[in-house]
């Protein structure tokens, strides 16, 4: 069902949550920004994949469930060609689906550590 009302930041943010979660998205994290200065975005949400294929397959599966709840669609997608590392921008939430390795190599959350970091519970 789609929501009616004003679509907040923290409700795209929790549909990516449960789009990741619905095909066990690998540490899942939400890092709140809302409060830093000159911020791209009030959230990011990031997780990762096993494969290529895993990756791609949590992208759709955010997408969907931000739709199926929320009817928003992403303003901009980039990744989805190589899947090392997708991009879902939301213009308020940003989404991550990376690969474990390239996760590790770009290292988001340490990036942009001064925002609130929420690991969600597999």
């Amino acid at each position: 069902m789609v929501k009616t009302s004003p679509i907040t930041s923290v409700d795209l943010a929790q549909a990516a949550v449960k789009g990741m979660q619905e095909l066990k998205g690998h540490k899942i994290v939400t890092i709140d920004m809302r409060k830093l200065p000159n911020s791209v975005c009030d959230f990011f949400v990031i997780c990762h994949g096993t494969s290529d294929t895993q990756v791609e397959a949590l992208g759709r599966s955010v997408e969907k469930v931000v739709f199926e709840e929320l009817g928003d669609e992403p303003n901009h997608k980039e990744g989805t060609q190589k899947a090392e590392w997708l991009l879902l921008d939301y213009f308020n939430v940003v989404v991550h689906v990376f690969k474990e390795e390239a996760r590790n190599f770009y290292n988001i959350e340490g990036l942009w550590a001064d925002g609130e970091v929420t690991s969600i519970e597999d």
